[in-house]
């Protein structure tokens, strides 16, 4: 049994400090002591691993088009072919048309946002072949503010895609004949799915005071029917 005199009493921190974790802070801010983490800066895209063997769509690309600076990677079982953004129109048109491939389904397109890189968003291209039953993903990087070429000519239906990619990251697109909002609002402020969009939404008064909102919105319809 131990002596409870004979325990070394814990350190006192200094009273400062005390009040300083004892303070209420919001929720997620950070201690005076503590650093703010670094930005990630983006999916490290690793290659195939030793031995695998591309698919055959893939590989007839690489043969195809040897100047138009292709990356593949592959995880976990799927593979991903990574281009230029100058380069992606012909590539797309190639992926669509050669027999190896046959890509005549863009499935879907999405981004994602890495602020600490200088092309900080990835342009994902998801595509299927309805007669070959596979697929492949597409990757382009984009800076802010400069635009990535339409692939609307190659698939059609990726004129929706394209908007909501526009409406959500603010990426534009060359060549889109309708490139507008398509979830958001017309007048909405910022892009809801960039990582620097405030968490609250535009202004305080969306989410905490939506009756204000509201009479704020009506005071502007009425000045621009005045």
């Amino acid at each position: 049994m131990s002596d409870p005199g004979s325990s070394v009493p814990s350190p006192v921190p200094p009273a400062s400090t005390a009040a300083a974790d004892a303070a209420p802070r919001p929720a997620g801010a950070l201690r005076t002591d503590q650093k703010a983490p670094a930005l990630p800066a983006g999916p490290p895209d690793p290659p195939p691993p030793e031995g695998a063997s591309p698919p055959a769509s893939v590989a007839a690309l690489l043969a195809a088009l040897p100047g138009a600076g292709i990356q593949v990677s592959c995880w976990v079982g799927d593979w991903t072919v990574i281009v230029p953004a100058d380069h992606l129109v012909e590539v797309c048109e190639w992926l669509r048309d050669a027999p190896e491939a046959r890509f005549d389904f863009c499935s879907d397109v999405t981004a994602t946002d890495w602020p600490a890189r200088a092309e900080r968003f990835d342009l994902v291209y998801h595509l299927y072949s309805t007669r070959l039953r596979h697929r492949v993903r597409v990757k382009t990087r984009a800076r802010d503010g400069v635009s990535v070429p339409t692939v609307t000519d190659v698939w059609p239906a990726a004129g929706w895609l394209e908007r909501e990619v526009f409406d959500m990251f603010g990426v534009r697109f060359a060549g889109h004949r309708d490139l507008r909002r398509i979830l958001m609002p017309d007048d909405w402020h910022g892009h809801p799915q960039r990582k620097d969009y405030p968490l609250e939404g535009p202004g305080e008064l969306m989410l905490e005071r939506p009756h204000d909102w509201l009479r704020l919105r009506q005071v502007e319809d009425e000045s621009d029917i005045g």
